[in-house]
Formats: structure tokens, sequence, C-alpha cells
């Protein structure tokens, strides 16, 4: 037997589930779940079936038809990567039912109390399931290989509302004899009076089309929402200045969903968009990522919430991946690349059209200047620069990078230069059709390509592309006057000049971001000084413009920041920020006193940090301390 997937317990040999249905019972108290999964499969199975847990309490499993104890086992060994395996002993099955609670430690979930949150008066909790996640959450087959339809039953204290990655169907009282249908009454605790506790409410959810379980996702709080496009509404905490700045940032969504669709079906660029609901949510500031892609509900960090609507670019990311990630999937994490250079080639097309060339061009110049500073990051393990990487024995969070973004970006962007937009546009429909709600390896993708474009392996060296390290030397570095200009201006400041406010008239956020990024490392701390007295950076409301400044400002020793670095890595628990900041002041030597500040911040922040967090700064720490 093998595994299909290396961070999984998922055995080639064994069925792949097809559906779950969940019961979820809220308990805030002890920041945990009780709960009950029935797992059907596509027919009766005989001998052992292998899923994933990470830090759950398996209590019992049931024949659902009987109710009769089947036999499991859940490994005394934790592995520090794939978590525990519950080994299931079937005989001719087609279901069964799992009844388990979750853990404090759960890798997916945080528990927000009611001081951390914007009301301070109920508490919250939100999932984030990519990559390895959904296995702390429920016991599955926690691969993007393994495509399921769920429904849920959600209960809550009545004060609050749930919101999940799937179509809501009722917000109504619990039922009594409810969880008969999970097998309630052969719990071995009294889960029947859990449900039915009085000032509960039951919300409940359906996803009819299959998707990996990275994307399973719900968030639970006190919530509240304001409607932006006829298939779109902002939700987030019920703050009205929170809701008020969200709904105005995010106002073109519904131009940008219009935008890319394919012009022949009465839509653009992509094709159909399958997912009916295209709602946003604006997590707390703990949020790990700048989005996360949940079907039907995608989840979103404040800090992209600049004022000017350039956050929207972050909605284009996450809007691309309805049709690149979550219609057609990596089949593991090695082949991550087929999500997110797909989807940054999506999304560049989409600023393209929406917002024009020369802010698609700016999009890309950052993404060439971040490529670069990776292989810089990964110049002592260079096989995290391949596109389909081997990552045997590695926690993919700790090698998430920007390489599968940018370096897929590039690698489908040279395809596009060697036979044409309007071929390549063709073959993308074709694509996306060919694949809809398939999870796909790059062998897959590869013969694709050379059965559809013939003599493309002629033209474009595909093994390079794909399996080679670095940055191949076709790769483009993008070329328009403004991103030129920004350029030629970061490359003067070696000589002391600093633009003229009449030059940066014009200037947003992404303007600001490829200037600092391009500036060299090593200048002298009066210069970076003279720079913000000018500017006032470091007081940026855009946390890109702020973290690139705050960088510079460590790399060149200038402490003067050292109290806005503080305040910005306890105020946001977005990775995109903590990885920079951290790394920046514990990377090398003679630097004992930002060492000490790291570990001081660290320990005074980590418990606002989503769990994901504080695993990827505890790796920085584990590398360079």
């Amino acid at each position: 037997m093998a595994p299909v997937d290396p961070h999984s317990y998922t055995e080639s040999t064994h069925p792949l589930t097809t559906h779950i249905s969940l019961s979820l019972y809220f308990d805030f108290s002890s920041s945990t779940i009780h709960a009950a999964a029935l797992l059907s499969l596509p027919a009766p199975h005989s001998g052992d079936l292998s899923l994933d847990t990470r830090s759950l309490t398996v209590r019992q499993v049931l024949d659902p038809q009987t109710l009769a104890p089947i036999q499991f086992s859940l490994s005394s060994d934790t592995d520090p990567i794939k978590g525990c395996l519950l080994t299931v002993s079937l005989s001719y099955q087609s279901s069964l039912l799992i009844v388990f609670s979750t853990s404090p430690d759960s890798s997916a979930l945080q528990w927000l109390s009611p001081p951390q949150t914007f009301n301070k008066i109920h508490p919250f909790v939100y999932t984030q399931c990519q990559s390895i996640h959904a296995r702390s959450v429920f016991p599955c087959q926690d691969t993007p290989a393994a495509r399921v339809c769920y429904k849920a039953l959600i209960n809550i204290p009545h004060q609050l509302s749930a919101v999940m990655a799937a179509q809501h169907v009722d917000r109504r009282a619990p039922i009594a004899g409810e969880t008969k249908m999970f097998g309630g009454e052969s719990f071995d605790f009294d889960y029947e009076s859990l449900w039915c506790t009085e000032g509960r409410i039951v919300e409940e959810f359906e996803m009819n089309q299959p998707v990996p379980p990275y994307l399973f996702a719900f968030a639970v709080g006190e919530l509240g929402s304001r409607e932006v496009g006829p298939r779109t509404k902002v939700y987030a905490e019920s703050v009205p200045a929170v809701l008020d700045a969200a709904a105005q940032e995010f106002a073109g969504t519904e131009e940008m969903i219009r935008q890319a669709k394919f012009e022949k079906q009465g839509e653009r660029l992509f094709g159909v968009y399958d997912w009916e609901r295209f709602d946003l949510l604006v997590l707390p500031p703990s949020f790990p990522y700048g989005g996360m892609e949940n079907p039907r509900m995608v989840f979103l960090t404040p800090t992209v919430i600049k004022g000017d609507a350039s956050g929207a670019q972050v909605v284009a990311h996450e809007l691309a991946h309805s049709w690149t990630g979550n219609l057609i999937t990596n089949k593991n994490n090695e082949h991550f690349w087929l999500n997110e250079g797909f989807t940054t080639y999506a999304e560049r097309r989409i600023v393209e059209v929406v917002q024009g060339e020369d802010r698609a061009a700016l999009n890309i110049g950052i993404g060439w200047r971040g490529l670069n500073e990776e292989m810089e990051r990964f110049k002592d393990n260079m096989e995290f620069t391949k596109l389909k990487t081997n990552q045997e024995g590695v926690d993919p969070d700790t090698v998430y990078s920007e390489v599968p973004y940018e370096k897929g970006f590039q690698f489908l962007w040279r395809i596009e230069r060697q036979i044409g937009r309007p071929a390549f546009d063709e073959f993308l429909k074709k694509y996306i059709a060919t694949f809809k709600f398939k999870s796909i390896d790059t062998e897959t993708f590869l013969d694709f390509l050379k059965a559809n474009v013939p003599g493309i392996e002629k033209q474009v060296d595909l093994e390079l592309w794909t399996e080679g390290i670095g940055i191949p030397p076709d790769a483009y570095e993008p070329v328009s006057n403004i991103y030129t200009k920004i350029v030629s201006l970061a490359n003067e400041f070696k000589l002391g000049k600093i633009p003229r406010e009449e030059e940066v008239a014009d200037w947003k956020g992404q303007e600001w971001e490829l200037y600092l990024e391009n500036l060299p490392k090593s200048v002298e701390a009066s210069q970076v000084v003279a720079l913000d007295a000018r500017y006032r950076l470091a007081e940026s409301k855009d946390y890109e413009v702020k973290v690139a400044f705050l960088q510079l400002a460590i790399s060149c020793n200038c402490r003067d920041y050292y109290g806005e670095v503080e305040k910005t890595l306890k105020e946001v628990g977005r990775m995109k920020y903590l990885r920079p900041l951290y790394r920046a002041l514990v990377q090398g030597t003679g630097k004992d006193e930002e060492k000490i500040l790291a570990k001081r911040v660290f320990s005074e922040a980590r418990d606002c940090y989503h769990p994901i967090a504080r695993g990827v700064v505890e790796s920085i720490f584990a590398k360079h301390l």
C-alpha cells in the first residue's frame, strides 16, 4: 500500500469519502467542539480505512445503520506533521459514524475571548484548514486528492451567528431527538441533553459540490453584514465602522466577477462562476493569511481594508481561485503551484481588465522582487525553489513561500508569450472544462499541455521550469513606464537621493511597496530616517508599505523604529508580516538586542496569533536562535 499524499495517512487502495455529515456543538467555555461525523464511501468496503486526525479525542466509531460499535485504533505516536492515524476496521460497510471532540490545541481553530474581539462582549472562533489542518476539526482523509460534499449542523449560543463556506439552509432552535440521526442515543455521554440546552440555536449548512478538505471553513461570533452586489455580502464582527469600511473597500467585487468570465457565454475570462455566491468575511486581525479562497465564503484579513479600494487586489486573487484551486485542485502540496501559479496569473488578468495594464505591471514587478528574495531565502535548500517539490517529511507551513505563486505565474506567462494570448486563452478554457472538480498533479498538466499545444516542449523547457531549481533564464521582468520609473528612483537612493514630492504625488500603496522592496538593504540609518521624515512610511495605514519600511529599518540597524516594529507584531497576525519582521530581527550574527526583542515580543503576543502563525514563528526561532 502507498499513501496518496506525503502529508496524509490516506492509502491509495482505500476508497475516498464522498460525503460527510457533521453535527457540531460549540463549547466556548472549554474551547472545544463536541461532534459527530457521518462519513459516506462510494461503495461498501471491507478492511482497514485510514483517516487523519490531530488533537482529537475519538470517543466511538459506530455503524450508523445498527449503532453497533466498529473496531478502531488511534496511533499512540503523534507524527509532528501528520498527527495521529485513525484506523477503522470495516466489514462491507459504506458509511461510519465517528463521535469525537476537538482540543483547545486544534491547529485549525482560533478561539478568541471577548476581550480579543471588537465589541468585547461575545467570544469568536474561526477555522483555517489549509494546508493540512482540517484533521484537527474532524477525522477525514485530509488530502486535496479527496473531494467531498458535506452538510453541517452548528449548535451555538443564540446570541451568536455562524457563517460557512457552504449554502446556508436554516437558523432554528435545536430539535429534540435530532442527534439520533447521528447515533446520539448511543454516545458515551449525554449528547442529546447537551444539544438541546436552553439558549442554543442551530445553523444548518450544505455544500453540494465536492471540495477538498482544506476548503472546509466556518466562523462563529457576533456577526453583521452589508450587501455589495447581487451575489456578494461582506460579513464582519458587528461593528458599523468595520462593516462600512469593508463594504466600501470591496464595492467593486461584482465587476471583478463579471470580468472573470468568458465572453462567449456572456462571461469573460475564465468561465461560468460555479459557486453561486461570493461572500466575504473580514476576520479579526489574528487571521494568518491575506485571504483564504473558501468557496462561497472567502475569508480575509482586516489589513486589506486600506480605504482606497486597493484591498480588491486580494479579492481578485481569491476570486480567481474559484476556478484555479477550487474547481481544479493540486493533488497534494508538492504540486501547490497548480493552485497558486494559475491563480496569480488569473488574478493579474482580472486586474489588467479592471484596473489597467500599469497596475498589473506593478503587481508583476512586486512579485518578481519577491521571487528573487525567495531564491536567497532557500539558497541552502534549493529544492523549494522548484515548482514540483519533494515534501516527504516536510511541514508545508514552514516552506510556504512565493515560489509556487510567482515562479508558477512566470511559467504560465512564458507559455502565453510563446503561443500568444488568444491561443493561451483557448487552452485555459479547455483546461478548466476538462479538469473541473478534479485534483491533478504536474504530470497531468504537462501531458495535457503537450497534447493541446503541439511542439510546446521544443519551444519551452518544461522540465527546467517544473523540476529545475532557481529562476529559469527565460523568466521575464515586467516592462512598463511606471515600473521602470520606480525602480530607477530606488536605485538613486543609493546616492542619497530621496524622491521629490512631485515624483510620488500619484503613488498609492503598491508604488511605495515596489519602491521600498527595491531599495538596497545596506544604506545608512540616517537615510532611512530622512525618507520617513518626509513621507511618514512607518505610520502608513497600508501594512504592505509599513512592513516593507520596517524591514528596511531593521536591516540598517535603525533602532528608532523598533517600537513601531513591536507595535506591528502585536496588532496583526498575518504571516506575510510576521515572517519578514521576525526573520529580520533574528537572522545573522551580532544582533543580540534584536533577538532579545523578538523573543520578548513573541512571548507577549503569541496567544493572539493563530496556531498556524505561532508554529511558523517558532520554526524561525528554531532555525536562527
